[in-house]
């Protein structure tokens, strides 16, 4: 029924316009008139114009219109070019995947300058930046000398809007109303939700100084259902069904209910100086803000591990699959319900100040910049024990089969549950700071093979840091049964919450409850707390040179560039070590190293149009070890018997970059405006991979066998992409308003990761295959797009604690978006995301009954645009 109807709303979808009369008048056939392209169209002809004249092998996301990037942030659209997917959190597409690698490989930066990070690592989230804030991004796929290194797959530069670009004033307003469908499932859930976004631009002084300000708004209802199995008693379970067997019973599962806010707030301003053709000083100002406060509801089972036997008992029938139980009826089991909030504040500020200078020949530029991110967090669960033990029947038999129930205790009654206790798990803040300057100046030369040569400087300091406080707390008065209410969802047994979960947690616990200043906490959580908390900084310079290709040969034309880009960096990690339970003390550690970066980029034209082309690269790229990772915190068991090893686990701030020896190949025919055919292939020898294993090392001269991420063999990456796009201007009316945009990649990769220690996972961010392709129209002030992305499985770390993988499980994810124009300044726009509810699925350890189910259900959106 779902194919009938999605197959009816595409013909509707571009049939439509066929039935109704242009909006605004043409002109006589006779007249000559100017055709001013925008829209769709403009965005797909700017991208592929910018795509064809790079001398690198790029993708490019061009803006429709002022404050018009095709999707709501910058995330989405990345997530649609070749060779590139995201995954999810929260719903929106957000770190980015790439060439068949993940986050780590993945460069970033805004304006040319590189980002400071909420995230533990090094990665950026790319949800951050909405379309008011953004005039489009570059995506190199292969390495210049003159880029900031940091990207083996890929490095994402951003850009903002230049005031200066534009003739006259220019503004631009957008507002919608957002509807969330999953909100009918959960009970006190939004939805609807504002969101609202506008630019100015303005040119002063005789055109000689323009500004720019863009600001964005969004207040997200944050909901999702979720079920989540919790692995299997792997080594001391007990044989269950007499085959002599031992049957891995699971540790237990739960569920997990959230609905809040999730407000999303941009400023951009952004001042271009050109007092004369031969200085331009610009100054920009960024900074986003994500506010999250959000309900969680759980359920949690245990008592099912069965530990050596203990209660084999309890179980019967068992439905056991390779071993696993993955069902069954099992008795004398406790359920917990958990009422907690998650309470998450991110914010990034970028500032940059930019100059470039004509000395004669000479092209110089320099730029100062900062980049400020912080993150603050705090999971506050008030956590009850049900007073009685149940029966638990339960399913969990992969391909998405969860299924359970709690025999007959109502999770909805108050008066089933123990008095609460408190937990806050954890306070936890980061802090990444990061300055950078740069130095460059460029110049022609004439008759040379190298028609321009370019050289530069870059030096940065970075220090990024985290720590965390934990602590629980008992009641010091009773919650009464008629403080909490019974929340009820579709699917789900039924929860109790707090009314209002501030003033009854403050009247239980005091006011202070949440503050982490002078909380009584116990011996563990205060060593591991120490044992949690790093500081790494990192020092870096790099100089480059870079000549311009530009010459004949073989009959053919070609251009390029060539060039080298030295880097020196030097890191230090902080942290804090523990040996065999005892009080933390400060330890640190580091290392240095010097990298060369050769590149060349070639571009074959193959006739004299230089519509057809042969582009060819090779470079050795890097990408530096993820920084929490850098840690110097170390947790160890030292054994009195001294020929025995020291064990435990800590971070590596030895750890050196990951680096690749690479290769690209590609065909690319832009056989009219708008329309392009390609193929291209990529190989990738990556080397110093970085994984988490169990490694040999010298400790306080004593050999030690230690858990900690370590620079391991490496190994090869190959792929091949494909991309069709055309519009179909040469059709005849109203059909030439048509366009479509396909790609398909297809990678592979040796490279495994350390777990599972068994059948271990391929390297992070391994899709198979990916692509997408969209349909569109545009016309008569109607416009239409419909995009299918698909991704196959994937592993991926969602959480933040690193080496804790799983395998995102295929996915193909569709959105809709309509838009009339009604007057020449206001437009009418409708949409909706995740047009057929695609779920996230994770399978963990290789086990496919092991998996957690996420439903984030369709978004859809509603709204004006005005501009003048």
């Amino acid at each position: 029924m779902k194919h009938k109807k999605l197959s009816w709303l595409i013909a509707t979808l571009f049939t439509s316009p066929l039935l109704v009369q242009q909006a605004f008048a043409q002109e006589a056939a006779g007249d000559i008139q100017q055709v001013n392209v925008t829209g769709i169209r403009a965005s797909v002809r700017n991208a592929l114009a910018a795509k064809e004249a790079s001398n690198s092998i790029v993708e490019v996301i061009a803006s429709e219109d002022i404050g018009k990037l095709p999707d709501t942030t910058i995330a989405e659209s990345l997530a649609r070019l070749p060779g590139m997917s995201s995954g999810l959190d929260r719903g929106n597409a957000s770190q980015i995947v790439a060439r068949g690698m993940g986050p780590r490989f993945i460069g970033a930066t805004l304006n040319g300058r590189e980002l400071a990070s909420s995230e533990p690592n090094r990665a950026v989230r790319f949800e951050q930046f909405p379309s008011e804030s953004l005039s489009g991004a570059t995506i190199y796929k292969t390495q210049n000398a003159e880029l900031a290194e940091g990207g083996i797959a890929t490095s994402i530069d951003l850009q903002t809007v230049s005031p200066l670009k534009y003739s006259g004033r220019q503004v631009s307003l957008k507002a919608d109303a957002l509807y969330y469908a999953l909100a009918k499932d959960i009970g006190g859930a939004d939805k609807t939700a504002p969101r609202i976004g506008g630019v100015y631009i303005d040119q002063f002084n005789n055109k000689t100084l323009g500004v720019a300000l863009a600001f964005s708004y969004q207040d997200q209802p944050s909901m999702q259902k979720n079920i989540r199995h919790w692995g299997f008693n792997e080594d001391h379970s007990a044989d269950l069904n007499g085959d002599g067997k031992v049957d891995k019973t699971p540790w237990g599962f739960q569920d997990d209910v959230r609905h809040g806010k999730d407000k999303r707030t941009s400023v951009l301003a952004k001042a271009e100086w050109k007092p004369s053709k031969d200085v331009l000083i610009t100054a920009d100002s960024y900074y986003a803000k994500t506010a999250i406060d959000e309900a969680q509801m759980q359920h949690w089972t245990g008592d099912m591990g069965n530990w050596d036997g203990g209660n084999s008992g309890n179980f019967s029938n068992l439905d056991i699959r390779n071993g696993y139980v993955a069902g069954g009826t099992v008795k004398w089991v406790n359920v917990i319900n958990n009422d907690a909030r998650w309470i998450q504040d991110n914010s990034v500020a970028a500032s940059g100040l930019n100059a470039k200078f004509n000395v004669g020949d000479w092209k110089v530029e320099s730029d100062l910049s900062t980049s400020h991110a912080m993150r603050a967090s705090q999971w506050r669960d008030l956590r009850q024990t049900s007073k009685n033990s149940t029966t638990i029947n339960w399913s969990f038999t992969g391909d998405e089969r969860q299924s359970y129930d709690f025999g007959g205790l109502d999770t909805g009654n108050p008066a089933n549950f123990g008095a609460p206790t408190l937990y806050v798990d954890t306070d936890g803040h980061v802090k990444d700071l990061l300055n950078a300057v740069s130095l460059s100046a460029s110049r022609p030369i004439e008759n040379s093979i190298i028609s321009r040569l370019k050289v530069g400087v870059r030096a940065t300091d970075r220090e990024k840091s985290y720590r965390q406080t934990t602590w629980q707390l008992n009641s010091t008065a009773a919650i009464p049964d008629s403080a909490y209410q019974t929340v009820n969802v579709s699917g789900f047994p039924s929860y109790i919450a707090l009314k209002d979960f501030g003033a009854s947690t403050a009247a239980a616990f005091g006011p202070n409850a949440f503050n982490p200043d002078g909380q009584v906490r116990e011996d563990w959580q205060i060593r591991n707390d120490a044992l949690s908390g790093w500081k790494v900084k990192e020092r870096s310079t790099s100089a480059f040179v870079q000549g311009d290709l530009d010459g004949e040969a073989f009959g053919k034309t070609y251009r390029g560039n060539v060039g080298v880009r030295l880097v020196h960096t030097t890191q230090t990690g902080y942290g804090a070590q523990s040996l065999n339970g005892a009080a933390p003390t400060a330890v640190e550690g580091g290392t240095s190293y010097n990298e060369i970066l050769p590149s060349l980029n070639l571009i074959f034209n193959m006739d004299e149009a230089q519509e057809r082309q042969v582009r060819f690269s090779v470079a050795r790229a890097m990408s530096r070890a993820p920084l929490d990772e850098m840690r110097s915190s170390r947790n160890l068991n030292v054994v009195t018997d001294s020929t025995q090893p020291i064990t435990g686990s800590a971070g590596n701030p030895e750890l050196k970059p990951m680096m690749a020896n690479q290769v690209d190949l590609a065909y690319q025919w832009y056989f009219s405006k708008g329309s392009l055919l390609s193929a291209g292939a990529f190989y990738k020898k990556v080397s110093r991979y970085i994984a988490i294993t169990s490694d040999t090392t010298t400790v306080n001269g004593r050999p030690a066998t230690i858990t900690r991420s370590v620079n391991g063999d490496g190994g090869d990456i190959r792929g091949v992409e494909l991309v069709y796009q055309q519009a179909f201007t040469s059709l005849p009316a109203p059909f030439d308003g048509l366009g479509i945009a396909s790609n398909y990649a297809y990678t592979t990769s040796n490279i495994h990761e350390k777990t599972p220690s068994v059948n271990p996972y391929p390297i992070e961010g391994l899709m198979k295959s990916n692509g997408g392709v969209t349909l569109w129209y545009e016309k008569a002030g109607y416009e239409a797009r419909i995009s299918a992305n698909y991704h196959s499985a994937f592993v991926r770390n969602p959480t933040w604690g690193a080496g804790q993988l799983i395998m995102n499980e295929a996915e193909t994810y569709l959105t809709l978006n309509l838009a009339k124009q009604l007057t020449p300044n206001v437009q009418l726009r409708f949409g909706i995301d995740n047009l057929t509810n695609q779920k996230a699925v994770y399978t963990s350890a290789n086990i496919p009954v092991q998996q957690e189910v996420t439903e984030f259900g369709r978004r859809f959106n509603l709204g004006l645009s005005f501009k003048m």
